[in-house]
């Protein structure tokens, strides 16, 4: 074989890892590495010396742990065998990954297990080419990055199946929200992954967790959907209501079971049902009637003259026609403001109205005792 002259590899974007035809070389000899490039020397499977971008004429100088291992005559023209290798240090960008099967996972919110698919892309370099050449290498003279790619997909898959579950659990997501949380997941799973990639001399550049989705038709995921819808039901109309309906159903059913069961037995299944859904009828709709009640008097008031329930906003009573109070009525007798609904002053003690307690007899103004009975007034 004809002893080499020139060493050096044009290169591509597919291919990460070259290995030079030929190990004939001599002292003299020109190695051009061109920029994102770095060669290597090889003897005996043990990598050696490294060289960077540049055109390097080879002497005994430039390759001393080389020399060491192989006696290197001196002179210009002495010959030597040893392989040569180039490195691509660019950053490939545009690998794809996703789940060749669906990945079971348990929903944190709800507790159903359904099956997720995930697809994405990352990028990658060769941040540590020796460290590469050694591990992943081997014999093979040309590694494609299709071949990391496909080394590493399964790493991917296996990291990201519990990189998403210990996400979801943690921020305690639910299955059917992850698509609107991808770039956290991202950047939550990159990290997870990216010491696997270092151990082998690759550095992780981008990594996207593109979609994530599950299967429609899934009976878990339907019953998942179903939970859900109820849980926003329940959190919309109150826990109260919610077992209102519920007893509702409840009701239907056994009277429907009373009315077809044909037997002594259905008949009490049915009649015990109903019993106990009426308690629980009886119940809500106490709670119900007492919250009108409450509110009821919240926003009514009693007509001064006749006693008639008013608003509190009516001006005149629709009973007796007898105009309203202000929202705070002046005793006559001490001068001191009480509520408008008061009977008898808080201060004093008198009857806001123009009769005595005692007798019911008409009164004068500012009288201090009844005319008829002789009551005191104050």
């Amino acid at each position: 074989m004809a002893i080499v002259d020139v060493v050096k590899y044009d290169g591509n974007d597919s291919e990460f890892v070259w290995k030079f035809p030929s190990n004939n070389l001599r002292l003299g000899t020109q190695l051009v590495v061109k920029q994102a490039q770095i060669a290597f020397f090889v003897k005996g499977g043990k990598v050696l010396d490294p060289f960077e971008s540049g055109t390097h004429t080879l002497t005994s100088g430039n390759i001393p742990i080389l020399h060491k291992l192989i006696n290197i005559p001196f002179g210009g023209d002495s010959p030597f065998q040893a392989e040569v290798w180039y490195i691509n240090l660019i950053s490939k960008l545009d690998n794809k990954w996703g789940t060749q099967t669906p990945i079971q996972l348990e929903d944190p919110k709800y507790g159903i297990v359904v099956p997720v698919r995930a697809f994405g892309q990352f990028g990658f370099k060769i941040s540590n080419p020796k460290l590469f050449l050694e591990t992943i290498v081997g014999t093979i003279n040309i590694y494609l990055a299709d071949k990391i790619v496909e080394y590493f997909t399964g790493k991917i898959i296996t990291t990201i199946s519990t990189a998403i579950g210990k996400k979801i659990i943690l921020d305690k997501l639910s299955v059917l929200e992850m698509s609107v949380h991808l770039d956290d997941l991202s950047v939550f799973t990159e990290e997870k992954i990216k010491d696997e990639f270092a151990r082998f001399g690759i550095e992780i550049v981008n990594f996207y967790i593109m979609s994530i989705n599950i299967p429609e038709s899934d009976p878990s995921v339907k019953r998942l959907k179903e939970i859900k819808e109820k849980a926003m039901y329940i959190n919309t109309v109150g826990k109260d209501v919610y077992s209102f309906d519920r007893s509702m159903d409840v009701m239907e059913t056994a009277a429907g079971n009373e009315g077809n069961s044909g037997n002594l037995m259905g008949a009490g299944m049915g009649l015990g049902m109903g019993l106990g859904v009426g308690g629980v009828m009886g119940n809500q709709m106490s709670n119900i009637s007492s919250q009108m009640n409450s509110n009821l008097q919240q926003n009514t008031n009693s007509c001064y003259k006749c006693k008639a329930i008013i608003s509190l906003t009516t001006k005149f009573c629709g009973s007796c026609g007898a105009e309203q109070k202000s929202a705070n009525q002046i005793c006559k007798h001490c001068n001191v403001e009480n509520q408008s609904n008061a009977k008898f002053c808080a201060d004093c003690g008198n009857p806001f109205e123009d009769k005595c307690p005692k007798c019911s007899s008409e009164l004068l103004p500012n009288a201090k005792f009844c005319g008829s009975c002789g009551h005191k007034l104050i």
